[in-house]
């Protein structure tokens, strides 16, 4: 059951922050991460697009909000070679719950996002400066056994590091000349736990 971030980075995983290092290690059999903490802020002002950001909601992906002040838990399960992970916002209106599991394939690390996980984005990781840097170098739809590439997909990009004794996550996903679509950044405490 190891880590799919132990299996991406390998020994670049030392090079991470002591704290990072612990949180992207695999978590013991039998236990599960917990971690809670607060947004600054989560969702897109451009309310324009806040009828794709529904629909993403139906599958748990993303939710049509731009919201300040949103507390968040996280809980991670490790899996084999997987860590499937549910993020609950206590957005104003009531909590929304997003899923996705990242996981090693023969491809790389890959992030099935939503209930289905029907949407699947390439992931490429590293460590930088004691940070954990993640890109998307493509996203497909999984359509039974097909993978179809989805032509101009937009980019996701998640960044986590130290922010004093806490961990900052700051997530964006950006488009050609729309520029950001969607964003959420903010710091929580975590800690390992029986299941």
């Amino acid at each position: 059951m190891t880590s799919p971030w132990e299996l991406a980075l390998r020994a670049r995983l030392r090079s991470l922050d002591p704290a990072l290092a612990d949180y992207f290690s695999t978590i013991p059999a039998g236990s599960v991460g917990r971690g809670s903490g607060t947004f600054d802020v989560v969702g897109t002002p451009r309310r324009w697009l806040w009828p794709v950001f529904a629909v993403l909601g139906r599958a748990a992906i993303a939710f049509p909000a731009w919201e300040r002040d949103v507390p968040f838990e996280v809980v991670n399960v490790p899996g084999k070679g997987s860590v499937r992970a549910t993020l609950a916002f206590g957005f104003r209106r009531g909590e929304r719950v997003m899923r996705h599991e990242i996981r090693m394939t023969p491809r790389g690390l890959v992030d099935a996002l939503g209930t289905a996980g029907r949407l699947e984005a390439a992931l490429r990781a590293d460590a930088v400066d004691g940070r954990l840097e993640v890109r998307s170098t493509g996203v497909k739809l999984r359509l039974g056994r097909l993978r179809v590439p989805i032509p101009l997909a937009p980019r996701i990009q998640l960044v986590e590091r130290r922010d004093g004794d806490r961990q900052r996550v700051e997530f964006s996903m950006t488009a050609p000349v729309l520029g950001r679509l969607y964003e959420y950044a903010g710091t929580f405490a975590y800690r390992i736990e029986a299941a």
